[in-house]
């Protein structure tokens, strides 16, 4: 196993890796709308929330030696399913043409009073 860790995306709030790479697939942890620099979640709403999501799912990627490309499976969680469609907007224009595959579930409440969470699957190569 290795763990990727980046200091362009959130540090883990709990003890957790940022994600995992194993049996040649990485495993990122979910990611929420804090900002790596300050550890804060970013002002604004589900568009400004899910842009910072995506910036630190690509971080946790390129850590890893990918990209968006190498994903495989996603899991977006929302507080509020009337968000899904600005949410699918950003989300698809941050993939480019990678459309891996997508699970979608409303949830009562997300860590730190977040509107959304992502995390992700996609295929590796192991570097130890």
């Amino acid at each position: 196993m290795q763990h990727v860790n980046t200091d362009t995306a959130p540090v883990a709030i709990g003890p957790y890796s940022q994600g995992v790479v194993a049996s040649g697939l990485l495993f990122s942890a979910g990611q929420i709308a804090l900002d790596p620099a300050t550890g804060q979640m970013v002002d604004g709403d589900i568009a400004a929330q899910t842009e910072r999501v995506m910036q630190n799912l690509k971080a946790v990627l390129e850590a890893a030696g990918l990209g968006w490309a190498d994903v495989v499976k996603t899991t977006v969680y929302l507080h509020d399913m009337a968000d899904f469609p600005k949410v699918n907007e950003i989300y698809g224009r941050s993939l480019g043409d990678a459309r891996p595959a997508r699970s979608t579930v409303q949830v009562t409440a997300l860590p730190r009073g977040g509107l959304v969470e992502i995390d992700l699957v996609a295929t590796a190569k192991q570097n130890t």
